[in-house]
């Protein structure tokens, strides 16, 4: 079992920035990937980005490619999306997940948080 604690959501103004943060306990997560989602109201859940925690590699949806970066601290186990230059459009529920995958769809991933909001204001 792996858990997943989100932290750093909020509300910031457009052209803003926001750094959240995804806690993982549980089994050793080495052989993991972490995912970042989101879901904003009377949408289907989309994908932000991953990482591969053993390469550092990653992938961006193009909605965010360019302003937003993920990253990692395997020492502190926490995984990090760095969202900068926001707009109202980023406005949504963030998730993070963990899944053996390099997947861009949400069933690949096995594990979520609990997701925190951001809110960005016109």
């Amino acid at each position: 079992q792996v858990q997943l604690v989100e932290s750093g959501g909020g509300l910031v103004q457009a052209g803003g920035s926001l750094r959240l943060s995804c806690a993982a306990s549980g089994r050793t997560f080495s052989n993991y990937l972490m995912g970042w989602f989101r879901q904003a109201p009377g949408k289907e859940r989309e994908f932000v980005a991953v990482i591969r925690w053993s390469d550092r590699s990653a992938r961006y949806a193009d909605s965010v490619q360019g302003r937003f970066t993920i990253s990692r601290d395997s020492a502190k186990r926490t995984g990090y999306l760095q969202m900068d230059s926001l707009k109202p459009e980023d406005t949504a529920v963030y998730y993070c997940a963990a899944g053996r995958n390099f997947a861009v769809v949400a069933d690949f991933y096995d594990y979520w948080g609990q997701g925190t909001q951001v809110t960005v204001s016109s």
